[in-house]
């Protein structure tokens, strides 16, 4: 009998919550009794998992933002994922870790320029954090296109993970093993489609994984046929926070499904790195473009009117003023850029080093100019604008898209990130470009309350600076 396993893999992940213009995350009421939802799904599902040992036997990837505030708020639980995921790699010679893109956007809707920073700032991340490359990186909402894949390709990223629908066909799809996706010039990498029906119990059904031995009995183990002549690998995906969040105590559940309740069994417990190098892909398929796992009409509810989102009317428009605030700030930091024959995109890259503090912001732009004396005006104009594109990039924080109405924390949120860049901006060039786009998102409300996206903008600004009020 051939080799028979199972992975599950589990998405980790918190967008930025707090307010830009004053660094404080403000009180949750949804969060009670914790100040914020940060600190509730840490008490829930992130320390319990870390204390049970789930991050040194799953596949996993942690969200840098998450990962970040972490640092700052439970220092102990990060150090001991890390050492969790660090002894998996020095034991097996790879990772279970998987990088996962800076800011989650959904990489489809975004340039090619910011699909490179995003996927180059994520693996910049997991390096620093877990101290070696990461094989496989998460798509944000495993939302996909051929571009992305590319450019995880050329990023050193060797596989991702997908749901089933997202192969150009269903039909003679195996998820029980990998499959390559050839890209141009002769380059390919390989994409893990997870198990359907497995994952979805996990995710949606609680009675389902009341009792591990009964899950594996039940639904995992029907899988393999008796004296199967090849290998096979299926894969559970979910939402990592489902696992003490979403569905209490299911830590536990996770720590017998990937211990106790091996014994006795003819079934192996393994990850996609170990896999892919072990046995990879013998075939290759093509996938569906802008798809995701968690839209079935593919990325408009991160971008349009989607049935998954009531009153969603309001996305493409705060888009479209999203995108202008991008091009007003890689405009005028491009041209500060010119005396020195920088390119933005190569600068705003190696931006990954200061986010991981293994530099300075003034000390990587004296490195990357050649300039060691600054006058203070031009050394706080330049810092400006790097502060500027780091708030232009979380301006398209997915989170903030996912829901109907955008009279929602993680909708505002991103409003704020997109005033604070302007406000960057504007200190960086001594230009006004705000009430331009004030007047553009005028025109968008809320459904549900009629709030205005320019009311949230132009509050941003007077919050901190009352002689704008």
């Amino acid at each position: 009998m051939r080799k028979q396993a199972f992975s599950v893999h589990g998405h980790f992940y918190q967008p930025p919550r707090e307010n830009p213009f004053t660094g404080k995350i403000p009180q949750e009421p949804g969060a009670t009794p914790f100040h914020n939802w940060n600190e509730k799904i840490l008490a829930q599902c992130y320390r319990p998992n870390a204390e049970d040992g789930n991050f040194g036997r799953i596949s996993f990837d942690l969200g840098p933002t998450l990962a970040t505030w972490m640092d700052e708020n439970a220092p102990d639980v990060m150090k001991e994922i890390v050492r969790q995921e660090r002894s998996f790699y020095e034991a097996n010679g790879v990772g279970n870790g998987m990088a996962l893109s800076y800011n989650h956007t959904i990489l489809p809707l975004a340039t090619l320029d910011d699909k490179i920073t995003q996927i180059k700032w994520g693996i910049a991340d997991f390096e620093a954090r877990f101290g070696h490359q990461p094989l496989g990186l998460w798509a944000p909402e495993t939302a996909i296109d051929l571009e992305t894949l590319m450019v995880m390709e050329q990023c050193g990223i060797r596989y991702t993970i997908l749901a089933p629908w997202q192969a150009n066909t269903r039909v003679g799809l195996d998820t029980s093993r990998p499959y390559w996706v050839d890209l141009p010039h002769e380059k390919r990498i390989a994409v893990f489609f997870y198990e359907e029906q497995t994952s979805m119990r996990v995710s949606f059904d609680p009675e389902a994984t009341v009792n591990a031995d009964r899950f594996m009995d039940q639904y995992l183990l029907p899988l393999y046929p008796d004296n199967s002549r090849r290998e096979r690998m299926y894969l559970i995906a979910s939402d990592g926070e489902l696992y003490g969040h979403h569905q209490p105590l299911r830590n536990k559940f996770l720590q017998w499904l990937t211990t106790g309740a091996l014994v006795n069994r003819d079934i192996e417990l393994t990850v996609p790195s170990i896999w892919l190098r072990d046995y990879p892909p013998e075939k290759s398929i093509r996938i569906r473009n802008n798809t995701s796992w968690s839209c079935h009409h593919g990325i408009s509810r991160w971008a349009s009117e989607c049935a998954c989102a009531e009153h969603g009317e309001w996305k493409a428009p705060i888009r479209r003023a999203f995108d202008r605030i991008a091009n007003i700030v890689d405009t005028e930091m491009q041209k500060a850029l010119d005396p020195y024959h920088l390119k933005l995109l190569e600068f705003r890259n190696e931006y990954s080093a200061v986010l991981t503090h293994r530099e300075t912001a003034e000390a990587q732009l004296i490195r990357l100019t050649g300039k060691a004396a600054w006058e203070e005006a031009e050394k706080n104009k330049m810092l400006n604008f790097m502060n500027a594109q780091y708030e232009r990039q979380r301006m398209y924080t997915s989170c903030g898209w996912f829901f109907g109405d955008f009279n929602r924390l993680e909708s505002q949120n991103n409003i704020l990130y997109a005033a604070k860049a302007i406000d960057y901006t504007e200190k960086a060039t001594g230009l006004e470009f705000r009430r331009s786009i004030s007047r553009y998102l005028s025109k968008i409300e809320s459904h549900d309350t009629g709030l205005k996206a320019s009311t949230i903008f132009n509050n941003a600004f007077k919050s901190c600076n009352p002689a704008d009020s």
